[in-house]
């Protein structure tokens, strides 16, 4: 004869307080989020040194024809010269991304999403008055407003400072510059300029 099934209570097997902790990790990440979306309306400010070959080498440029470069370069990324002296301020307007905007929607919805899980399975059996058993994956209907907020902040103006020399005996130029990270990346490669204190590996497979 088979015996009528005994009702059974289902108890969870997780460790309240691991689940706990992955709450608590989960909300001591969301700051760094925040400071995600905050720091994508500044620029990131560097200052760094490049040498190129100076008038006295083989192949080298002359301080006046390296500023010329400089300038070209400059003009062509829509920087005006602010002001003018020893040290160069070059003045340019940085336009808004769409592509940063969907970023950092798509970020901040990984980050809710992540932040609902851990909030539906802590908090399974939790009855509101009115709205009853709350969908904590609503969260992520929020994501928007980050790619809203830096939209909002609009263009941004950015400085770019440049500083040049030559060494005593013309060998190399020194060209120090300070603004937006990823401006004097491309600066550096666009010129061809090398990192002082640097060495210049060329590429050890050349194309016939």
């Amino acid at each position: 004869a088979v015996e009528g099934s005994a009702s059974t209570s289902f108890s969870p097997t997780y460790s309240n307080a691991s689940y706990y902790t992955t709450l608590a990790l989960y909300v001591a990440s969301f700051p760094g989020l925040w400071s995600q979306i905050k720091r994508s309306t500044k620029a990131k400010v560097k200052r760094k040194t490049y040498v190129s070959a100076g008038e006295a080498s083989k192949d080298g440029k002359e301080l006046r024809q390296q500023a010329g470069e400089i300038m070209a370069y400059m003009k062509a990324n829509n920087y005006e010269v602010a002001e003018a002296g020893e040290t160069i301020t070059f003045r340019g307007l940085v336009a808004r991304s769409t592509s940063q905007a969907f970023f950092l929607t798509f970020c901040t919805a990984l980050g809710m999403a992540s932040l609902a899980l851990v909030l539906q399975i802590q908090f399974q059996d939790l009855v509101l008055p009115v709205i009853g058993s709350p969908n904590w994956f609503l969260l992520c209907l929020l994501s928007p407003y980050a790619g809203i907020y830096y939209w909002r902040s609009g263009d941004r103006v950015d400085d770019m400072k440049v500083k040049l020399a030559a060494n005593d005996d013309d060998t190399f130029n020194e060209i120090t510059i300070e603004g937006n990270d990823e401006e004097i990346e491309r600066f550096w490669q666009t010129l061809e300029l090398t990192e002082k204190g640097m060495v210049k590996v060329e590429g050890l497979i050349k194309l016939g």
